[in-house]
């Protein structure tokens, strides 16, 4: 009998503010900026990209495009999406991370 498998999306998993922020953290971690496109685009299908584009003034396709692994945000761009997700950036040391 073979195996059935279904495909994998995240968005699924992304229901809370708590859960974006959690997978937000993981992404930067890996200090990968189409990755962190690309997992833009995926919190944004997971609220509604329609609403989302509305609030940083672009099309839909303009912003599906631009959160694709292949897209380049600009920091408006990036800081306008944050800010529709109800998110915004915090920073801290590297060396806070070792040491704790």
């Amino acid at each position: 009998m073979a195996l059935e498998t279904h495909p994998y999306d995240s968005a699924e998993h992304l229901k809370t503010p708590e859960h974006i922020a959690a997978y937000l953290d993981a992404v930067l971690e890996d200090n990968d900026l189409a990755l962190l496109a690309h997992a833009l685009g995926v919190i944004a299908r997971a609220r509604g990209m329609t609403q989302i584009a509305q609030d940083v003034g672009r099309s839909r396709e303009q912003l599906y495009r631009t959160l694709s692994e292949k897209g380049n945000p600009q920091l408006d761009t990036l800081m306008g999406v944050l800010k529709s997700l109800g998110l915004r950036l915090s920073v801290h040391p590297i060396d806070a991370e070792r040491s704790a």
